[in-house]
Formats: C-alpha cells, structure tokens, sequence
C-alpha cells in the first residue's frame, strides 16, 4: 500500500493506493463503490489480468483515504484523474463497481467495465420513501439526531462530510452521461442485485451504444465469485 497527496480546486487530499504487476506496462484502474474499499476490488481481481498493471485506489472518504470536504460524483472523477497524472499511468481500461462506475464513466476511459454500477433511478419502495419522509422533517425542525435514527445502516456512522457527499450522489440520473459515452463498454451484472437491479443494467447497456451486456448469477458483489470468466471478456473486449 501507498499513500500519494494531491491538490485539486485548492483541496488536499491524501489518496491510498496499491498497484499490482508493477512491471507492466499498461494500466488497468479499478474502483470500488459506495462504502467499500480498494481491499475487495483486489480480492477479486488481483491474481488476474497477469498482463496489466493493476491500480487500486481508496476513493476519498474509503478505506485509508481521509476526506474532510463535501464532494460529488464529478469531484471524484476529477480527483481521480488528477491522481492518475500524477502517477504517469498509461490507462487503457478503468473498471468502477456501483458508484465507481459513475465515477468511471465521468473520467471517459477508451475502455470503460461497469460492474453492477450505479446512475439509473429506481423506484423506491414505500418504508424507504416513509424513513426519507420523516428524516426530512425532523431535519427541517432542526432535531438531527433524530434524523439520524432513519438513515441506512451502512450510512449513520459517516462523517457530516460523508453524509452530504452521500446524499449528492445517491440519486442521480446517469441517463444522458451514459448516452453520451461513445468509447468500448463492457458491462457485467449480478442477476439477484436488488441494489442496482438487472433491468438497470440492461437500460445501461441499451444507453451506451459500443457496448457489451453479460449478466451473472449473484448480488451487487456477483464479480468476488465470477472473477475469472469477467477478465477473460475483459482481455478479448478491449479496444
């Protein structure tokens, strides 16, 4: 593991990385989504792919790199590219699980792997829209520890920072960014995700026009259990 600063619209960040087959020359970025961490993205990739070189990157707010600023997608493509500058990288593929998937997508690569990624808006279901209901309430009236009580599990232990970039990016609308992408996509899917479901991956993949759709069995982390069949469409898909 590494550890490189950077400096983007005069704000600082401290960004953990790890690269894998350092000796190769071509660069293969992977992100990880919401919540998680470069850790897992490793785990199910780092033994592959023997002829790229792998980098890691604890997105800002992840893992072992801090944040102390409220952010948004866009913020984190272009902290993203400014860290891939700075190391000298030669990408020709970015890979992005859910949320990184959006933020890999921003970044415009040659070649761009969605993995069961985040940017469709999907209804929501009626306890959900009922704990936003009463979040905002309470919100308004200025009770915030209330507020707190509503939020998700994997939210309520976040910074205020964590919390206001979580809510600048939680319901986006990827639909005319997808739409717009006119490079290589591969997009893989796990057919039980119920966080970002298959009929999203399948609008995503009717969305970007130079794009390939393969759907697996599994949740939003169907990629740890199909590692393997994903970077051999990954090694024959790259333009």
């Amino acid at each position: 593991m590494a550890l490189k600063s950077i400096e983007v619209q005069d704000r600082k960040f401290n960004i953990s990385y790890e690269i894998v087959n350092p000796s190769q020359k071509k660069d293969i970025v992977i992100l990880h989504g919401w919540g998680s961490n470069k850790e897992i993205m490793k785990q199910a990739f780092g033994n592959l792919l023997q002829d790229f070189r792998h980098i890691y990157i604890d997105m800002p707010g992840f893992g072992k790199s801090s944040n102390d600023y409220v952010l948004t997608t866009k913020d984190y493509s272009l902290i993203i590219k400014k860290f891939l500058e700075a190391l000298n990288t030669n990408v020709i593929a970015i890979a992005g699980h859910s949320f990184g998937g959006k933020v890999a997508t921003l970044i415009n690569p040659d070649n761009l792997i969605l993995l069961s990624t985040a940017g469709i808006l999907e209804k929501k279901s009626a306890s959900v829209k009922t704990k936003i209901f009463f979040a905002k309430t309470f919100n308004k009236l200025g009770l915030r520890k209330l507020t707190k009580s509503f939020r998700s599990d994997d939210v309520k232990q976040m910074s205020h920072e964590m919390y206001e970039t979580f809510k600048n990016v939680v319901d986006e609308d990827f639909c005319y960014i997808f739409s717009s992408f006119e490079k290589n996509a591969m997009i893989f899917w796990g057919k039980a995700d119920t966080a970002t479901t298959l009929p999203s991956g399948e609008k995503i993949h009717k969305l970007i026009k130079n794009s390939s759709f393969t759907a697996y069995e599994g949740d939003h982390y169907f990629f740890l259990k199909h590692a393997k069949d994903i970077c051999e469409k990954i090694e024959n898909g790259l333009k």
